[in-house]
């Protein structure tokens, strides 16, 4: 289980270990220097620390009992118009390619994708291989429980990240990746424009009295990575003076890792996001980032470090220049809601008589209505496909 406080007391020592540099606010108001780290490295401490971090530790983080849900919780429609699509991609690759989802999470998703596929009964299932793929030990051992072997199914892998690299999976072999919110989970740099410079909002300890355990505050610090000036220009982002934005500069290197290890297949990228304009416009003056405990959201990342999702909303531009630049090309881009109308999910809908609500006809309706409606969800919501070798 991971330990709040512990993990603060550990991000507190790589500060006063770091030597770097930069500026936080004194209480006369004046600025004063102070030790800090950037917010990429705090943020990947409290996310993935093996003993303490979010993902690293502890308990399983999707669904009712943990702090947030995915698509795959509302229904089976998702993964049901996601399988179909999938088998068409399989199809373009010659009828026969691995697969895989990476960060699948609690192996939910998955297992609609592939219930799908036993349903329609593919001829080539059970001779493919399908990888599982998530840096949480709970996730990966709640997906083993939740997929298990299945007769006439295919081969099926758990395996973490660092785990690919040993492969040939995706060398060898067609294949296609699924990454359904992945992205938003990766670390990233906040950036501020302040007196007309860009500066990293780097983290700071803040001291007060009586505190119990070491506490943190934003700080102003130089730019740790040349690539953040460097992606916010070949997006054409100029930030107003006081505007805060992320750079998730993780996502375009690891759009490029798996471009540089696909031979031939598809990436399918689904999360919440969107073009750099959008994400820069005058009216989001302090970003995108925030913060789920609970199934709540606030924008606070010093609260309860490692015991809190933090996460920020895609650049797809970002992604695109990412992927083009690695040899993928674009072959879909849309939001959520126009991918499953796309692939007719208005067909699903079903006559009833409204008399039982809890009918199975009734609860796939809600289902759809959900993730074609959802508070504008599904318009935030993106899917991007990335294809080479086709």
């Amino acid at each position: 289980m991971n330990d709040t406080k512990r993990l603060a007391q550990r991000i507190a020592e790589r500060i006063s270990l770091n030597h770097a540099a930069g500026e936080v606010r004194a209480q006369d108001g004046g600025m004063k220097q102070a030790e800090c780290i950037s917010f990429r490295d705090y943020m990947a401490m409290c996310l993935y620390d093996p003993e303490d971090g979010y993902y690293g530790s502890g308990p399983v983080r999707i669904g009712r009992t943990g702090d947030f849900y995915t698509s795959s919780a509302v229904g089976t429609v998702m993964g049901e118009k996601l399988a179909a699509y999938m088998a068409e991609l399989i199809a373009s690759y010659g009828g026969l390619a691995a697969a895989a989802e990476w960060g699948a999470g609690t192996g939910r998703l998955s297992a609609h994708i592939l219930g799908a596929w036993r349903k329609q009964g593919y001829e080539w299932l059970p001779y493919m291989t399908y990888a599982v793929i998530d840096s949480s030990p709970a996730h990966l051992q709640s997906a083993r429980e939740t997929l298990g072997p299945e007769k006439d199914g295919p081969a099926l892998l758990f395996w973490r990240p660092e785990e690919i690299d040993s492969s040939r999976l995706m060398t060898d072999n067609p294949i296609i990746i699924v990454a359904n919110e992945l992205l938003d989970a990766f670390p990233v740099h906040r950036v501020i424009c302040r007196d007309g410079q860009l500066y990293e909002l780097g983290v700071a300890l803040r001291h007060s009295s009586g505190q119990e355990a070491p506490a943190f505050q934003y700080a102003y610090m130089p730019l740790t990575d040349p690539g953040i000036e460097r992606s916010l220009a070949a997006d054409g982002i100029v930030l107003l003076e006081g505007q805060v934005t992320e750079v998730n500069l993780e996502a375009e290197r690891w759009i490029a890792y798996i471009g540089g290890r696909v031979n031939r297949g598809s990436l399918v990228l689904i999360d919440y996001g969107h073009e750099a304009r959008e994400l820069t416009a005058s009216h989001r003056m302090r970003g995108s980032l925030l913060c789920y405990s609970g199934h709540r959201a606030h924008d606070n990342p010093f609260l309860q470090p490692g015991g809190q999702d933090i996460t920020a909303h895609i650049n797809f531009t970002a992604c695109r220049r990412a992927a083009e630049a690695s040899g993928w090309h674009v072959a879909y881009y849309g939001t959520q809601k126009q991918f499953l109308v796309d692939h007719g999910v208005l067909n699903d809908l079903t006559a009833h008589d409204g008399t039982d609500p809890f009918s199975e006809a009734a609860k796939r309706n809600r289902s759809i209505r959900q993730l074609l409606l959802s508070d504008g969800m599904s318009e935030t919501f993106k899917v991007m496909t990335l294809s080479k070798g086709i």
